[in-house]
């Protein structure tokens, strides 16, 4: 445990931080995960409103740098090819 008043701020902010982080890394996995059950289902009207939720997910998460830039265009790649690939099937 820290003695000098800046380092006891320090850890409190990283706490802070980290809670954050954590907070905005499961909505992300919770909407990417809905969007990909909404595509297993074969639902093209679910699938598009999930897939613009999991996008935003994506992109606030790459703003707040939680995630990095290029993981979040992987990302957004990914989802928009699945969803393309659906909306073909049908």
């Amino acid at each position: 445990m820290p003695n000098i008043k800046s380092a006891k701020k320090r850890v409190l902010v990283a706490s802070v931080r980290t809670l954050r982080n954590k907070m905005v890394k499961s909505a992300l996995k919770t909407a990417i995960k809905k969007f990909e059950s909404a595509v297993a289902s074969s639902n093209l009207d679910k699938a598009v409103a999930a897939s613009k939720a999991a996008v935003a997910k994506v992109d606030r998460a790459a703003t707040k740098g939680v995630i990095p830039k290029n993981t979040a265009a992987r990302r957004k790649s990914r989802i928009a090819r699945e969803l393309n690939a659906l909306r073909a099937a049908q």
